[in-house]
């Protein structure tokens, strides 16, 4: 396996070479243990953190933990302690084979910050296992033409330990013809072969029968027997010659069963029955188990699966050596590690994943290419060997994007290119870095006024880009600054929703308009919040009738308008003043004259309330009028006030006023009035004589004087004629006035009876 680290415009890659593992291992130092096979399970093995200088407890702080190729749970961590204990039983030649030595690499990965650790355990084989011989017999025919000095090879007997504990030597029982010598492959292995001693004859012995014993190194040795049978056979002068001393053959590992390999050739200058050959394979030990060989043709066939890993290359003592070539058939694996789900956001080069790619084949067919779309903000980082750890590019936002797909694909270079992909789902897990945001900065708020109590009014929103509880809002109402609003006691809002609710009937001619602050507060740690404007306008209801300023309608005597007799049309009798407490429409009055005593004569601006003759003053016209008003606003529905109006007509203002009988009046307060009216009446005659008195001694002095001074000149008596009385087009009277009081008692209804004359001056 090769491995290397590129980058492509298209998919970030790492490609494992050779060279750069070869650096690795050499740069870095494993942690070496060694134990024999068979240790019972628990053993302890070692104690990492002490040996890897780390604290007690730190290995469970930082989530250790320990990985082998294969997943062989062979060893355990303790994190807290640091022992690292046998999981179960070793068997060296079940996890390695015929592999000398066997060396268990494991790696153990720590977090925060993220290390890797080889430590390689190393099993040592013990002599558990007996030579055994594939056969309980052997037989070897021999001519009895043979000479002393030729050597037959026999089948080797297997044992499953390496090393010393494997076969070391063979001996065969004593006899008189043959002794045993035992012969080293190139890898170290022993094989048997039968030496001839003493030459055979048919015709004495035809058959022998000899025991093979294979002993190995253990200690204690053990050993494993076979018998050889030896057929003496007719002399036959000539030996078999074969046509090439040396056959070579490359076989791919993935040939078929039964796949011809090779056909060997042998010649017998012999006639007859001897000049006929028999072709057999004397390798018997565990590599020749591929291959069987025809008797008679001497074709060579595949008999078992052949693979490049285990059955790198076979040679015969004979003359033939098979070399199995490789062929891409095993595909690359990928094996996660460890896988770190899900990723916080805003975090920078967080480790994702952590795994390891291996290939089985070798050359090109074992040098690999490791790849990720080039799309995703992650990259691949190489840390120990063949370990590679997947990490984020930059911080990652989790409102941009909450979940990646990644696609790890790790294609070999072989032909054909084999690919092996695994897909992870790397999910942002959220961090409270989203403050609540309001739908609108300020909301406006409509409420009609004498409205219900717990009235809804409106709603409030505020969302939330964060996630769980990070993106749960609650609301709230914030301290206003003003300290003549009661806040508490007009709104209140729902905590889980933002619904405001009107806590009492809101009266618009006592407060048209209020605002203040809600917030919206998440539930992150710590919790982030906003805040927004709300006013909130009371709507008017038309639920004031309009009110008449002027004339009074309360006071305890009627009001009543003079109107001249001369009046032109148009003349202003007055103006009725009413205004309405609400507003808008329901306060745009209008004014309409329901009832008058006279149809007519009389008419109102709808608009202003001025009341106005409509035509000429007659004679038939009643001295006294009664005008009923109303004033109505509009409003839905209307509201309305009437008004009344009394207007008296005169000739000039010196004729007496009579106010109207129609004034209904109480009559406990009439008797009242009346005592009162009658006090001041004779305290005002008196006072009035007295004044009379007085005015006439002191006019009758000024007069003889006058008269003494200017002779016969004197001015006339008695009342200046009605003629003199004068009033302007407008309605108002002149600037200078002379009144004449009337009282005139006894009648009815206790009235008082006023004439007022006026002097035009000019």
């Amino acid at each position: 396996m090769e491995t290397d680290l590129s980058k492509t415009p298209e998919k970030r890659q790492v490609i494992l070479l050779t060279i750069l593992l070869l650096l690795w291992e050499a740069d870095s130092e494993a942690i070496r243990y060694s134990m024999p096979e068979e240790t019972e399970s628990g053993y302890l093995v070692a104690n990492l953190a002490k040996d890897l200088g780390l604290r007690v407890g730190e290995l469970a702080t930082r989530g250790a933990q320990i990985h082998s190729k294969g997943n062989k749970e062979l060893l355990q961590l303790h994190a807290e302690t640091g022992n690292l204990l046998l999981k179960e039983k070793p068997d060296r030649e079940v996890l390695c084979g015929v592999t000398d030595p066997c060396v268990l690499h494991f790696q153990l990965i720590l977090e925060n910050p993220v290390q890797f650790f080889q430590t390689d355990l190393q099993i040592t084989d013990i002599n558990d296992h007996a030579p055994e011989f594939s056969h309980r017999e052997m037989l070897l025919k021999i001519p009895e033409s043979a000479q002393p000095g030729t050597v037959f090879p026999l089948k080797a007997a297997q044992d499953s330990d390496i090393g010393s504990n494997a076969v070391q030597n063979y001996t065969v029982n004593s006899n008189l013809h043959f002794h045993m010598v035992t012969q080293s492959r190139a890898d170290g292995r022993k094989y048997p072969e039968l030496v001839l001693d003493r030459a055979l004859d048919r015709e004495e012995e035809p058959e022998l029968t000899l025991t093979l014993t294979a002993v190995d190194g253990g200690s204690p040795p053990r050993s494993g027997s076979t018998t050889v049978r030896i057929e003496v056979v007719d002399i036959n002068d000539n030996v078999p010659q074969f046509v090439q001393s040396l056959y070579e053959v490359q076989v791919p590992e993935n040939s078929p069963l039964h796949a011809l390999i090779v056909t060997v050739s042998a010649r017998d200058l012999d006639v007859g029955p001897y000049g006929n050959v028999a072709y057999s394979l004397f390798q018997g030990d565990a590599a020749s188990q591929p291959f069987v060989i025809d008797e008679v043709t001497g074709e060579i066939r595949l008999s078992d699966e052949l693979d490049f890993e285990v059955n790198r290359g076979l040679s015969g003592k004979c003359t033939v050596s098979v070399r199995v070539l490789d062929v891409n058939d095993n595909a690359p694996e990928l094996t996660i590690r460890k896988l770190t789900i899900p990723v916080p956001e805003n975090s920078p080069e967080t480790v994702v994943a952590v795994f390891s790619v291996s290939d089985s084949d070798s050359g090109d067919n074992g040098r690999m290419v490791c790849s990720i779309p080039n799309d995703l903000p992650f990259l691949f980082k190489p840390t120990f060997k063949n370990y590679y750890t997947l990490v984020t590019e930059g911080p990652l936002d989790r409102e941009s994007r909450a979940e990646y797909n990644i696609t790890i694909t790790v294609t070999d270079m072989g032909t054909p290119r084999l690919t092996t992909q695994h897909t992870i789902t790397v999910q942002v897990s959220d961090v409270n870095d989203n403050a609540p945001a309001f739908t609108q900065t300020s909301y406006t708020l409509f409420v009609q006024e004498n409205n219900s109590p717990t009235l809804h009014i409106g709603t409030i929103s505020a969302t939330d880009s964060d996630s769980g509880s990070n993106a749960h809002i609650t609301y709230s109402l914030l301290p206003t600054q003003d300290p003549q609003l009661a806040l508490s006691s007009l709104i209140s809002i729902n905590t889980e929703n933002g619904q405001l609710f009107a806590l009492r009937a809101l009266d618009y001619e006592d407060l048209q308009t209020f605002e203040f602050h809600v917030g919206a507060t998440d539930q992150g740690s710590p919790a982030l919040s906003s805040q927004a404007l709300v006013r909130v306008l009371v709507l008017d209801a038309n639920d004031n009738a309009p009110f008449v300023l002027y004339p009074l309608q309360n006071a305890s005597a009627p009001c009543t308008e003079l109107l001249p007799r001369a009046a032109e049309p148009g003349y202003l009798v007055t103006k009725v003043v009413a205004v309405d407490r609400d507003s808008g429409q329901n306060a745009w009055l209008s004014f309409q004259l329901l009832k008058a005593t006279e149809p007519g004569l009389f008419s109102v601006w709808a608009h202003n309330g001025e009341v106005r003759t409509s035509r000429l003053l007659s004679e038939r016209d009643a001295p006294k009028h009664r005008l009923l008003l109303l004033v109505k606003d509009n409003g839905d529905p209307p509201r309305s006030a009437s008004v009344t109006l009394h207007v008296l007509l005169v000739d000039g203002f010196s004729q007496p006023y009579l106010p109207l009988p129609e004034v209904a009046r109480d009559p406990a307060q009439d008797e009242d009035l009346l005592t009162l009216y009658l006090v001041i009446a004779l305290a005002s005659v008196s006072s009035l004589f007295l004044l009379s008195v007085l005015l006439f001694v002191g006019v009758r002095l000024c007069r003889r004087a006058r008269a003494a001074s200017l002779g016969n000149f004197s001015l006339p008596e008695g009342h200046f004629p009605g003629h003199l009385i004068d009033v302007s087009g407008t309605g108002t009277l002149s600037e200078s006035y002379q009144y004449e009081v009337c009282l005139k008692g006894g009648t009815g209804t206790n009235e008082f009876k006023f004439s007022y004359n006026s002097l035009l001056e000019e």
